[in-house]
């Protein structure tokens, strides 16, 4: 089983100690965000056979993956890191601190154990086409032979999204779009010519709509492939996506929504960031669950 830390919430860089204490019980309890069920997913050595871990900053974390790694269960890191101004990402780390993170998950696991999320490309009068093109180049300069591979995907306008995107742009004095499918593809053509020339493949999370351009793959984000190549040995991971288009092999989850206070405008796992950090003062890092039922 391969057990995903978190595209719900960013654990590593937030609920770090919840989850060594977890690692040394052996179990953390979920909460089925649609349906309200309550699991228990099994968290030793014998039961996982890797983790995907999913973050903005790997700073907080360095005891959480000394003692993955004290267990000898493989790991990989999916980081991102755009550069966004601060009125589309307010707390983050800077893109410089996230390149040197993610240097040092590579000197320690080798470059298979990093993939870079440059995602998700947000089109605004701050951020248009070609400033994507040059703050894409700038990073992945700074991250070659960090990592083979970047993902990328464009904004999807869910509602949450869209309320406060809407919300950001009236109060920093912004306008943002959602651009046409041809001048997506063009931009990503560009995208991926940068990549390749940085020694990454570009691969696209879930938008199959965009799937064709030259240089560019769709993404398996919880990928058995690449945790296979930093184990040294297979693991076995049927394919089983999270939507239409997705490639991710099967995994367990063991976040929540709603407990990311990081304040990212456009991030579709948030509803609204007062009550994510409510709900993360609120957080019992020797409790079961990371957030509790009625938390």
């Amino acid at each position: 089983m391969i057990v995903s830390a978190s595209y719900r919430t960013d654990i590593p860089a937030f609920y770090g100690d919840w989850f060594v204490n977890r690692l040394r019980a052996g179990f953390a309890r979920t909460v089925n965000p649609y349906g309200g069920q309550h699991g228990r997913v099994d968290l030793t050595p014998a039961a996982v056979d890797g983790f995907v871990f999913w973050t903005r900053n790997l700073g907080p974390f360095a005891a959480g993956l000394a003692a993955v790694e004290a267990l000898g269960i493989p790991y990989m890191v999916t980081f991102t890191a755009t550069a966004l101004p601060r009125p589309l990402e307010r707390s983050v780390i800077g893109w410089e601190t996230a390149a040197a993170q993610m240097r040092d998950v590579a000197r320690r696991c080798g470059p298979r154990a990093v993939v870079w999320r440059y995602d998700p490309i947000v089109l605004t009068d701050l951020t248009p086409p070609d400033w994507h093109r040059r703050t894409f180049a700038r990073l992945a300069a700074a991250l070659r032979g960090v990592t083979d591979e970047v993902t990328v995907s464009f904004l999807e306008p869910y509602r949450k999204t869209t309320r406060n995107l809407d919300r950001a742009a009236e109060r920093a004095g912004f306008a943002w779009t959602i651009a046409e499918d041809d001048d997506k593809r063009a931009l990503l053509g560009d995208l991926a010519a940068t990549a390749a020339d940085n020694s990454m493949a570009l691969t696209l999370c879930t938008q199959p709509a965009l799937d064709g351009v030259a240089g560019t793959a769709p993404a398996r984000c919880v990928d058995a492939a690449r945790l296979s190549a930093v184990a040294g040995r297979p693991l076995a991971a049927r394919t089983k996506g999270n939507r239409p288009g997705c490639l991710c092999a099967e995994s367990r989850d063991i976040g929540a929504y709603d407990t990311c206070p990081h304040g990212c405008v456009y991030c579709y796992a948030v509803r609204n960031r007062d009550a994510a950090l409510r709900r993360y003062q609120d957080h019992d890092p020797a409790g079961e669950f990371l957030a509790g039922p009625g938390r």
